[in-house]
């Protein structure tokens, strides 16, 4: 029996929900408003101090080196009121934690400050950025953090903060309506559909390929008999300096055929 309209949208909904780990923006997005417990984990396992500015992005284009700087400087902008001394801007922190290594050197986390060029001092002006590669799922603090991050299934989380939360949401039908309600859950919806429309056809592709590789199997053979001909005929006639009959001649090939393989020399 058919689904109804609305039956199809809550099982698309509840697939994409299913799909949801923290590394997906409307879900991220949920789960760490309004909880400093979840928050107050990242930062301490990440770094141990609690005056960080957070950013959670999954593609690996969201993460270039120039956004990191100017995300940077709205945070300084921010920090301070006109006319405000320099020295009160507070020490600043930009993470990344990125599905992939896109500074790619192979490791869990990366710590980004300025340097004096000519002695390699560390230039202390307070900023820092930190690139946290999740791929990186270890047995370390930071590695079974990275797993919950990547994690579609809540019972498989390490951090019971974060288990929490995320089933909350996955689970309940206050996070099912505020995930709905988030200006990101559109566009995440649009993308799981174009993910699951490019799996099918890619499945189909597989499948249709399979049938004409079945099907063609048998022509491809017979092209290759022909230019193996070809070539044979060829190099009897250059070797012996006969004609094409007689070297097709010698070749057994059917006289009826001769004026095919004459084409194609």
């Amino acid at each position: 029996m058919a689904m109804h309209t609305s039956e199809v949208v809550r099982k698309k909904f509840e697939d994409a929900v299913a799909s949801f780990c923290l590394l997906d923006d409307p879900f991220m997005t949920v789960v760490f408003q309004d909880s400093l417990a979840c928050v107050d984990l990242v930062i301490q396992i990440i770094l141990g101090n609690p005056n960080l500015h957070i950013e959670i992005q999954r593609a690996a284009v969201g993460a270039a080196r120039r956004r990191a700087r100017y995300n940077s400087s709205i945070i300084d902008a921010a920090a301070l009121s006109a006319g405000e001394d320099y020295e009160r801007l507070p020490e600043t922190y930009v993470i990344f934690i990125t599905e992939t290594d896109v500074l790619g050197r192979e490791l869990p986390i990366y710590h980004v400050q300025r340097t004096i060029r000519e002695t390699q001092e560390t230039f202390d002006d307070g900023s820092h950025i930190i690139y946290v590669n999740s791929s990186v799922m270890d047995d370390t603090p930071l590695g079974r953090l990275m797993h919950d991050f990547r994690c579609k299934r809540v019972e498989e989380m390490h951090y019971d903060v974060l288990k929490e939360r995320a089933e909350r949401f996955k689970d309940e039908a206050k996070g099912v309506m505020n995930m709905s309600s988030n200006p990101l859950w559109d566009e995440f919806v649009r993308a799981y559909d174009e993910e699951m429309r490019d799996k099918v056809s890619e499945k189909v592709r597989k499948e249709v390929s399979a049938e004409v590789r079945k099907e063609v199997s048998a022509e491809v053979r017979k092209e290759v008999s022909e230019k193996e001909r070809v070539f044979s005929i060829k190099k009897i006639m250059e070797k012996f300096r006969v004609s094409a009959e007689s070297a097709m001649e010698a070749l057994a090939i059917p006289k009826s055929e001769w004026a095919r393989y004459k084409a194609m020399l």
